[in-house]
């Protein structure tokens, strides 16, 4: 769980609302390890940073997904990035019409939405100058890169349902498929170091043990395809002779 959040880093001149509430994110789904649900309470969470970021950016007291357009329309941040914020901001409208549960998102999709919120409040305390000239557009796939779009279909994936706390010859499938995920992560944000390979490397490993030992169809096709992500992402990288 610490390699899913390790790409969350704080950005800095926030104030210490959006800080607080940002931080409690992060550690939300790095506490979903022990409680699923939190993974969803961390993105509703988030938001309260967000607002109030963009309150104070353009001024103006209104409702979030106004706020995010005029933001939108403003050039602050892209229209992917926009369209990724909306996403988190209608899942906590049907969360408060009991339209979804808190238990509606992976620990990773989780990470993929509260990034959204990370890299929009980076962008709006930038200075007036610079604050589009280099925006993330979170909602545009990497070209022609197969990794992307394995990691896209991953985060559209459910956990198998009854796997929760279940291990194989000692490998817990929960914190396997977050190891991984963590991973891949850091391969599609820069790339792995050299320590974050190995452990990739091990992860293939357990992956190559426990698969074969799976005897349920869709738990044994979801840590199959998480194999072959793993596979593609260490695909530059050479394993150490030990």
């Amino acid at each position: 769980m610490h390699a899913l959040v390790a790409g969350l880093v704080l950005p800095g001149g926030a104030s210490m609302y959006a800080m607080s509430a940002m931080e409690t994110s992060r550690e939300l789904i790095r506490h979903s390890y022990y409680r699923y649900e939190f993974a969803t309470v961390a993105v509703t969470h988030s938001l309260f940073a967000l607002e109030h970021v963009l309150a104070e950016r353009l001024a103006t007291n209104e409702p979030l997904h106004t706020l995010i357009e005029r933001a939108a329309d403003a050039g602050l941040i892209t229209a992917g990035l926009a369209a990724e914020l909306d996403r988190s901001r209608l899942l906590r409208d049907k969360l408060t019409q009991g339209a979804e549960s808190s238990a509606a998102l992976r620990p990773v999709q989780a990470v993929a939405m509260v990034r959204a919120v990370f890299d929009a409040v980076s962008l709006l305390l930038r200075p007036p100058s610079t604050a589009g000239a280099s925006a993330p557009d979170v909602g545009k796939a990497q070209p022609e890169d197969g990794l992307a779009r394995l990691w896209e279909d991953h985060l559209r994936a459910l956990f198998p349902d009854g796997f929760r706390g279940v291990d194989f010859d000692g490998v817990d499938l929960v914190l396997l498929d977050a190891d991984v995920a963590g991973l891949v992560q850091r391969e599609l944000n820069g790339g792995l170091d050299a320590s974050g390979v190995a452990c990739l490397w091990g992860r293939i490993t357990d992956l190559d043990k426990i698969v074969p030992l799976i005897n349920e169809e869709y738990c044994a096709s979801y840590f199959t395809k998480l194999r072959t992500m793993a596979q593609v992402a260490a695909a530059p990288y050479i394993p150490t002779a030990t």
